[in-house]
């Protein structure tokens, strides 16, 4: 018998819960981690009384009560509310486009008036495309129009993506919401908020009682990690794993240029996106709106922001975003296949399946995975 039921590679938020249902289950676990914290991209530092989101803004959404209840039961979570901004040239519009963005745009005032005009722009996109949309661009034009298209879209997507939206295929943006009320709540869902204190809670949470190893790359003793483990649940990059046996997988990265200002108050709100393409980064994220409001912000004397620089992903960066075009699907599908065959292998989380996971999805995955073993 080996010394563990499972070697789980990497402690994010899917390597955590799948050790935690483990555990319940009496396996015996052990969590590595390449990097010198548990929590994977959820992981925060605090400084200066601030829960600062270090690899870029996380906020747990769902409409899931099942999975909101679980995540609670580690950590209360606040009413924090996902409400941003997008900055063009100065100009403020709220985010998703609603009857706020529509009156701040063109002035109108009631729904009806922001749906004709929307709809007059997309009637003249179709019939400047005469056809289905080939790129991203013609694909947002006849899904919102010219204006909304140009002043939130264009320069944000160009950014992130490095690439002009005349070259994206139209694939990567299937749907815009456009919302013809008066609400900035960017989701949907029943239920939203950021743990009390940070995420580290949520992961510490989860790991009570299992062991875990920081510091700690499976590739630099692979043979040794898999000896100890009946089973392996590995939550990197599948590439890697077959040591790029096809190709490589194509990510974006992000890198983050983080200030500690010395006032209360620099931005208003969490999260503003910067949709011009002369900008250079995408958006500022400042942590305090997270799990401060109203007057608790200016008790805290100074405020941290964290300016987000999106770029092509090389060997030694943090992979991020999954560049989901045809080619790397393809790909990934070679992988996948070839993982298919593996009977003491587990692979899971955005890296693993080379798929952008919101939080909530993972969690239900991982509890809908144990419930029918």
């Amino acid at each position: 018998m080996k010394q563990y039921d499972y070697l789980i590679v990497g402690s994010g938020l899917y390597g955590a819960t799948f050790a935690y249902f483990a555990k319940q289950s009496g396996k015996r676990c052990l969590v590595i981690d390449k990097r010198s914290h548990k929590g994977g991209n959820l992981y925060c530092e605090n400084v200066e009384g601030i829960n600062v989101h270090k690899y870029g803004a996380h906020i747990f959404h769902t409409s899931n009560k099942k999975v909101w209840d679980f995540v609670n039961g580690f950590v209360p979570f606040n009413r924090y509310t996902n409400s941003p901004v997008a900055n063009y040239k100065g100009e403020l519009y709220n985010l998703p486009f609603n009857m706020n963005t529509f009156n701040r745009m063109w002035g109108v005032v009631t729904p009806q008036e922001a749906k004709a005009v929307i709809d007059e722009q997309i009637r003249e996109a179709q019939s400047r495309i005469n056809g289905e949309p080939r790129s991203l661009e013609e694909q947002a034009l006849c899904l919102v129009g010219k204006d909304i298209y140009e002043k939130l879209i264009k320069g944000y997507t160009e950014k992130q993506w490095g690439r002009k939206c005349s070259e994206l295929p139209a694939f990567i943006i299937r749907r815009l919401p456009v919302r013809l009320v008066f609400d900035n709540n960017y989701f949907n869902d029943s239920y939203q908020g950021i743990p009390i204190g940070g995420y580290n809670r949520l992961i510490d949470g989860l790991l009570d009682g299992i062991e875990v190893k920081t510091g700690e790359n499976f590739f630099d003793d692979r043979e040794s990690w898999e000896s100890i483990a009946e089973n392996i649940v590995f939550t990197g990059k599948i590439d890697e794993f077959y040591d790029n046996k096809y190709g490589k997988l194509e990510y974006r990265t992000v890198r983050f240029e983080q200030e500690t200002m010395n006032m209360p108050n620099y931005q208003g709100c969490a999260v503003i996106n910067y949709t011009d393409v002369e900008i250079p980064y995408t958006r500022i994220i400042e942590h305090k709106h997270f799990e401060m409001f109203g007057d608790a912000v200016y008790k805290c004397p100074q405020t941290i922001i964290s300016k987000e620089y999106s770029s092509e992903w090389n060997d030694g960066m943090e992979p991020y975003y999954p560049v989901n075009d045809e080619k790397n699907n393809a790909l990934y599908a070679q992988y996948r296949k070839l993982a298919e065959t593996e009977h003491n292998v587990h692979f899971g989380g955005r890296l693993a399946e080379y798929k952008y996971y919101d939080m909530a999805p993972i969690v239900e995955k991982v509890m809908g995975l144990w419930s029918a073993l």
